[in-house]
C-alpha cells in the first residue's frame, strides 16, 4: 500500500530513541507534523526531540499510542524482540511502517547517496556531508551518530541531495534506491540474521542492482571486489569507481587511523563524481573533527588520563581503533586501557576467536557483561570466557585482563586504578562498544 507522507499529520514512533528512527522523528517535527513516541529507555536524543515539541512517553505498549494518529513508525527490533506487541500494531487499524520503509519513502524523490558497508559508514557519511555542506550543496543528511557541527543525526537541507547511512541489518538498506552507492567493505556480521558471508554479499548485490548511476567501492576489499566484478560482467547500467585510487589525494586528517584515510578516499571519490573541486573537498576533509562516539576524545581528567569513547563492536573495528590510537600514543609513551562491552551474545559467539585477537594494541583490557539487547541469554559465551581467550592469545599481561560481573564492579575497579595511580598522566582510557560502557566514564569522571 502506497503512503503519501504529505497527508500525514500525526505520527507515533515506537523506539523513538534509536539513532536512525529519531532522525525521521526530528524531520517530521521540523515539517510541522505532530510527533509522538515511546521508548523503554531515555537518552539525550529524546530530550532534544522533546525540546522541538515531540511528545514522548517512557515504556512500550498500545496504551501509549493516541487513537487518532495517522501513522505508526516502528524500530525493526520490535517484530523480533516483542512479537506480541507487533501483532497488536498490525491489527490496530492504523497505518504502520518500519523505519527503513520510511527512510525509503523520504529519499525516493531525491538524489540519494547511500553509504553502506560493515565498517566506516558513519564516518564516511559525516565526511561526505561536510564536503557537500561546505561547498554550498545544501544536502539533507541522516546519519547513525551525531554530527559535531550541529550535534544532530539530521541535516534538513533544501537541495535535492540526500545523504543517508544505509544499514545492512535485516536487509534494511534494500528500501533505498540510491543514485550513488558507496560500499566501504563487506565482512561477516549480524550473523543472528544472515546465514553466512555469502548471504551478506547477496544483500549487497541486490542493493547494487537498485543503484541508478554509480557504485563507489573499496577495491582493496576482496569481499566487495568479488561482487563488483560480477556486476561489471553483466553490462551494468551505472558506472563503477574504486575509491582507493584517491588515497594519494587524501590530505592530512585531524582524525587518526588508516581506516579514516580510507573513509576520506571514499569521500573524495564521491566529491569528484559530483564535480566538486578536489582542493575544496580536501580542505573540508582536513577540517573534519570526527563524530559522536567514533573514537571521540572526551577530555582529560585531573590526574592527566586522556578519555576516549568509541563505538567499535566488531573485531575489525576494535583493531582499527587501537591502531589509530597508537598513531597518536605510540607503545611506550602511553598505556592504553580499554573498557569493552561485547555487543550481543550472537555476535560475540560467531566472532569469538577474532575478538580474542583484536585487543593486542592495548595494555589493559577490562570487560563488562555482554550487552544482550533483549536476546536470550547464551551460557556458552560470556565476557569471562572472552577474557580467558584474550590471555591465551597473548599481547596483554595476565594481571591486566579482567571481566566483571556487573557495572558496579567495573566502576569500583576503575576507581581503584585511579586511587592507586594506575591511571595517571601516562594513560589513555577508552570506553568501547555499541552498548553502555561509556556510562562508567561518565559516572567516575562526571563527563556529562
Amino acid at each position: 500500500m502506497n503512503l503519501d507522507l504529505s497527508k500525514i499529520k500525526k505520527v507515533f514512533f515506537v523506539g523513538i530513541g534509536g539513532i536512525g528512527i529519531s532522525a525521521i522523528a526530528r524531520m517530521m517535527t521540523i515539517q510541522g507534523k505532530e510527533v509522538f513516541g515511546s521508548d523503554i529507555s531515555t537518552n539525550s536524543i529524546m530530550n532534544e526531540l522533546q525540546k522541538l515539541g515531540a511528545k514522548i512517553t517512557p515504556g512500550q505498549g498500545m496504551g501509549l499510542i493516541p487513537k487518532d494518529v495517522d501513522l505508526i513508525v516502528y524500530s525493526i527490533a520490535i517484530p523480533k524482540y516483542d512479537p506480541e506487541f507487533f501483532k497488536k500494531l498490525q491489527s490496530s487499524g492504523i497505518q504502520i511502517r518500519s523505519y527503513p520503509q520510511i527512510l525509503g519513502l523520504v529519499t525516493a524523490d531525491k538524489y540519494s547517496i547511500a553509504i553502506s558497508g560493515t565498517h566506516g559508514k558513519t564516518t564516511t557519511t559525516a565526511m561526505i556531508a561536510k564536503i557537500l555542506i561546505d561547498t554550498k550543496h545544501d544536502p539533507s543528511v541522516i546519519i547513525g551518530s551525531l554530527l559535531k557541527d550541529n550535534k544532530s543525526n539530521l541535516v534538513s537541507g533544501k537541495s535535492n541531495f540526500f545523504i543517508v547511512e544505509a544499514c545492512e541489518y535485516e536487509r534494511s538498506f534494500l528500501n533505498i534506491n540510491p543514485k550513488i552507492l558507496i560500499i566501504t567493505n563487506i565482512e561477516a556480521d549480524h550473523l543472528d540474521y544472515y546465514k553466512n558471508l555469502k548471504d551478506i554479499q547477496n544483500a549487497f548485490k541486490q542493493l547494487i542492482l537498485q543503484t541508478e548511476n554509480l557504485i563507489v567501492f573499496n577495491g582493496q576489499d576482496m569481499n566487495t571486489s568479488m561482487i563488483i566484478a560480477e556486476y561489471e560482467n553483466k553490462d551494468p547500467k551505472g558506472g563503477v569507481v574504486d575509491y582507493t585510487k584517491y588515497l594519494d589525494k587524501v590530505p592530512k586528517l585531524a582524525v587518526p587511523g588508516i581506516h579514516n584515510r580510507m573513509n576520506a578516499a571514499a569521500a573524495l571519490a564521491l566529491a569528484d563524481a559530483l564535480n566538486i573541486k578536489i582542493d575544496e573537498a580536501q580542505k573540508s576533509l582536513a577540517e573534519f573533527s570526527g563524530t559522536w562516539r567514533r573514537l571521540e576524545r572526551r577530555g582529560t581528567t585531573k590526574e592527566g588520563t586522556i578519555i576516549y569513547d568509541d563505538y567499535a563492536h566488531h573485531p575489525t573495528e576494535i583493531k582499527a581503533s587501537l591502531q589509530a590510537l597508537r598513531e597518536i600514543y605510540p607503545k611506550g609513551e602511553k598505556n592504553i586501557t580499554v573498557l569493552f562491552q561485547p555487543h550481543l551474545y550472537s555476535r560475540t559467539k560467531a566472532l569469538f576467536d577474532d575478538f580474542a585477537k583484536s585487543f593486542k594494541g592495548a595494555d589493559r583490557v577490562l570487560l563488562l557483561p555482554i550487552y544482550f539487547a533483549r536476546e536470550e541469554k547464551d551460557e556458552s559465551v560470556s565476557s569471562v570466557k572472552l577474557a580467558e581467550a584474550i590471555l591465551r592469545e597473548g599481547g596483554v599481561a595476565k594481571e591486566n585482563v579482567q571481566a566483571y560481573p556487573d557495572f558496579k564492579s567495573a566502576e569500583n575497579a576503575v576507581s581503584a586504578l585511579i586511587s592507586n595511580s594506575s591511571l595517571s598522566s601516562n594513560d589513555v582510557f577508552v570506553t568501547m562498544g555499541a552498548g553502555l560502557a561509556y556510562q562508567i566514564a561518565d559516572k567516575i569522571w562526571k563527563l556529562t
